[in-house]
């Protein structure tokens, strides 16, 4: 080459290219062939087949060190394609296998500006996307923690918001449950043997160790009419033991693993014996048999309410409050079909007259009431007081959000308090589930809820002690690419609230990532927050967590009750990630799908900085308080 030329292409590649040479697209080394941590339009994934050469995503070391990190996003090809995650030699991660359209592992990706590419000839095989119009720009990152994320850049807030991450729960663990088991985020437990299968350790499954996974109830005879059990909407299995027909078709030939539920429209086709297959069935017609009987039942009894709500209204001379109650709900009703209304009479007769031997409590809206409907489910009615420092707007915003959101670590029915000690297994679940339950409302439901009141209080505990984040009278729904919103009204509670909230009205999915992180030195210390006290210093809770950080003390922090049921990493990455939360500027709080995976993993974490409302006060008057005496609720999961 004697004239060699550098240049940056619109796309982004850096390329050198013979200058002498009339071909645009010819080059002699191009930045696109090594994409570091970065997938731009244009790059590829895969390998080439005739050089060798691989195509693939590796990590930054730390989020402030771009030394190559951990992990590794690439096709693997044994078997039919598919993309990996891996740390070191472990599969972390499977994206699944291109089914045409889309990885089967990922979600549907509904963006019409995008164009997917996957090639696979006998030169090379790999996977890249492109961007219909120059004006949109993407891009694909592998974070340090092992988090592929996929960012569009939003012109409006000026940065980069995130539209995809995975993984994104326990299911996407690669092989969570075993072999022949589906793994359902939305179930409890998480794990389900393959119908024809049971577990090869019953006694590990039923202490929530799947790695065993299941076996066969019956072995298969290949000449006495074997059969396929059809599933639909999974993730296929992982195909690394598989082979293509050339007809669409996937073809296993050794243990199926890596499988969850998806909205995958791809069908999988499970081969079990003759006999198992026959009771399957009957299974199935027995329990259409049921459902059809629930759906009458179900059916009768609302028009018997319907009917019962009728006649009370002919019957019964609203009061002008009645009335005034009836037009809001109604016009809830109108906004969303799916605001819940019961005839007062139900509520009356399930709360014995709003009882006070029914009362639980007392809240922002107005008094809580436990009730018992005539089925028998247990319900808490909460009443919108005269003197509630809230509205009818806010009363009924929590109650369309409640309505409409469905996650294990989100609240729907409570009854009763109770009284238990919460050992460090047991905070390091609550400190999980909350993560989770956050990481579903800001970008896992169909809408995306910024809370606005994380706090100890709205974090209700079921009987098995999974935490429930409740009470969203406050909460704000984002639409579109929008990432934050000003308001001249603060609600939430001080203490929890972040800085940039406090002073400038400003929230966004980061004010509840500060709030959580509150909460989790709260549980870690057993100490609230605006009620600390400490002899040698005036700061609050998270002052006196930073200056223990920095004086390498965390340890100090941990609650005394625990004593020695702890494990060290576990409490220092509790503590780490508690202080990365609540740092004082937003852009610094990672989100709450790097928090879940921080907290799940031993990948090494950024330095926190100082955190917000660094301090002293006053010396306050109230002494520190535990938690050790919690009062939580019974929940039905969501």
């Amino acid at each position: 080459m004697e004239s060699p030329v550098g240049q940056l292409l619109d796309s982004g590649n850096l390329v050198v290219k013979d200058g002498n040479n009339v071909n645009l697209v010819s080059f002699v080394w191009q930045s696109f062939d090594y994409p570091c941590d970065t997938l731009l339009p244009g790059m590829k994934i895969g390998r080439n087949l005739v050089t060798g050469f691989d195509w693939f995503l590796s990590s930054w070391k730390s989020t402030d060190d771009p030394a190559p990190g951990e992990f590794t996003l690439r096709l693997n090809l044994d078997g039919f394609p598919q993309g990996v995650v891996t740390k070191g030699q472990t599969v972390i991660y499977r994206t699944g296998s291109w089914n045409g359209v889309g990885f089967t592992g990922l979600r549907a990706l509904t963006k019409l500006e995008r164009r997917h590419e996957f090639v696979m000839n006998d030169t090379e095989i790999y996977y890249r996307f492109w961007m219909r119009r120059s004006s949109i720009f993407e891009r694909v990152v592998l974070n340090p923690f092992g988090v592929v994320q996929g960012n569009g850049w939003n012109s409006r807030s000026i940065d980069w918001q995130i539209y995809l991450t995975v993984p994104t729960d326990q299911c996407d663990s690669y092989n969570f449950c075993g072999a022949y088991a589906i793994c359902n985020v939305k179930h409890a437990p998480a794990c389900e043997c393959l119908e024809g299968f049971i577990p090869k350790s019953p006694k590990s499954w039923n202490q929530l160790d799947w790695t065993g996974g299941c076996i066969k109830t019956i072995p298969l005879a290949c000449n006495n009419g074997d059969g396929f059990r059809k599933y639909t909407g999974l993730k296929l299995p992982d195909t690394s033991s598989s082979c293509g027909e050339g007809s669409g078709c996937l073809l296993w030939f050794d243990t199926l693993i890596d499988m969850r539920i998806t909205d995958s429209l791809q069908d999988v086709y499970v081969r079990v014996a003759a006999s198992e297959l026959d009771q399957i069935k009957n299974q199935r017609h027995s329990s259409k048999k049921k459902k059809a009987v629930i759906v009458a039942s179900s059916v009768t009894l609302v028009m018997g309410m319907v009917i019962l709500g009728l006649i009370l209204f002919i019957l019964k001379k609203k009061d002008r409050k009645e009335g005034f109650r009836k037009d809001n709900v109604n016009k809830g009703r109108e906004e969303d079909p799916e605001f819940p209304v019961f005839d007062l009479t139900i509520i009356l007769n399930a709360t014995h007259n709003f009882s006070n031997d029914n009362k639980l409590g007392e809240g922002g809206f107005g008094p809580v009431y436990r009730g018992t409907l005539m089925e028998g489910q247990e319900i808490a009615v909460k009443r919108l007081s005269k003197n509630s420092r809230q509205g009818v707007l806010e009363f009924k915003n929590e109650v369309q959000l409640i309505a409409k959101l469905q996650h294990r670590n989100l609240v729907k029915l409570l009854d009763k308090t109770r009284s238990k000690l919460l050992n460090w297994h047991t905070r390091m679940n609550i400190v999980g589930g909350i993560a989770r339950g956050l990481l579903y409302l800001h970008q896992d439901s169909r809408l995306r809820i910024i809370h606005r009141d994380i706090k100890a209080s709205n974090i209700l505990l079921d009987k098995d002690m999974n935490p429930k984040i409740s009470d969203f009278g406050m909460a704000r729904t984002f639409w579109g690419d929008q990432t934050e919103e000003n308001t001249k009204r603060i609600v939430g509670t001080y203490g929890y609230i972040s800085p940039e909230y406090a002073v400038d009205g400003l929230f966004s999915i980061k004010s509840d990532v500060f709030s959580f992180g509150v909460i989790v030195l709260e549980i870690v210390s057993g100490k609230k927050n605006r009620k600390f006290f400490h002899a040698d210093h005036n700061h609050n809770l998270l002052g006196h967590a930073w200056r223990l950080w920095i004086e390498e003390r965390p340890l100090e922090l941990l609650d005394e009750v625990i004593s020695d049921s702890f494990t060290l990493s576990e409490v220092l990455r509790c503590i780490h990630v508690g202080l990365l939360c609540v740092q004082q500027q937003p852009s610094d709080r990672p989100d709450m799908s790097s928090v879940v995976l921080m907290l799940g993993s031993e990948s090494l974490l950024p330095s926190p900085k100082q955190p917000g409302f660094y301090t002293e006060r006053n010396p306050p008057e109230a002494d520190s308080c535990s938690i050790n005496g919690v009062s939580y609720s019974l929940l039905e999961a969501r």
